[in-house]
């Protein structure tokens, strides 16, 4: 679908293409306006007041708050989920080594599903995708803390609290790839847009009379329209999309998780 490219578009690219359509329906609604063929039929409509501009334009930020605010609580709801994953694993593997028990395994088991995320879950992410094999890491990590040998030398308070950290983390996990998978309905991005031209429409009709007028006040809501429907579009989508949220913080808490020197 034509949003889907436009959105899996760089930056750069998002904001340029939408400039791009709002000059060309710019200078297409100037020429209807004061062209020589049309100017004509267009001098028949002078005389609409500008109220009914403004019931466009209010019909059109309404719409584009809803989508603003679906975006940016959909983005919000990635970086909790994301940070909540690293904050849960750095809790693992701290209890694993407070543990009276040997739990290296447990530890190497952990950093092995960090990497796995990192190098094959985040990039599958961008098709809406999971892994497989995080899947299985994870199984792996709530089979090993739930052995009954760690209720024994661990204690079961302490077996207790693994296995609530790594059903947080499998939460954690599930919220992260609907969110992947979850995106804005097109049909308010369809509307959006339609309105964003059909307000231009509206401004072009209450300056019929002064072409130079018209031309300033359809820039400059041009410009107003690019820069905010161009930042919602970067946030569209959370993980995959133009400022997608990278894996840093799952790197960075892998950084951290060196193994402890054997006790004597």
């Amino acid at each position: 679908m034509i949003f889907d490219r436009w959105l899996d578009m760089p930056v750069w690219g998002i904001f340029v293409s939408l400039a791009a359509l709002l000059t060309i329906f710019l200078l297409f609604i100037h020429w209807l306006s004061f062209g020589k063929r049309c100017r004509t039929t267009a001098s028949s409509f002078t005389g609409i007041v500008a109220p009914f501009f403004g019931s466009v334009a209010i019909l059109f930020a309404l719409l584009t708050g809803f989508l603003a605010s679906d975006v940016w609580e959909r983005s919000r709801r990635a970086a909790d989920a994301i940070f909540a994953e690293r904050d849960g694993l750095l809790a693992l593997n701290t209890m694993t080594i407070a543990s009276a028990a040997d739990m290296r395994n447990v530890r190497q088991a952990i950093r092995d599903y960090i990497r796995i995320l990192i190098e094959d879950e985040w990039p599958r992410m961008a098709n809406q995708e999971s892994s497989p094999r995080a899947e299985e890491a994870l199984l792996s990590i709530l089979s090993l803390v739930s052995d009954p040998k760690v209720g024994i030398e661990a204690g079961q308070a302490a077996q207790g609290a693994f296995l609530d950290t790594v059903l947080s983390l499998r939460k954690a996990r599930s919220v992260r790839l609907s969110l992947s998978d979850d995106q804005t309905d097109r049909t308010k991005w369809t509307v959006v847009i339609f309105l964003a031209l059909m307000t231009q429409v509206a401004i072009a009709m209450v300056h019929l009379e002064r072409p130079r007028a018209q031309v300033a006040a359809l820039s400059i809501f041009s410009i107003a329209v690019v820069v905010a429907l161009g930042l919602i579009a970067t946030r569209e989508r959370p993980f995959d999309g133009a400022l997608g949220y990278s894996a840093e913080p799952l790197a960075d808490a892998l950084a951290t998780m060196v193994e402890p020197s054997p006790k004597p």
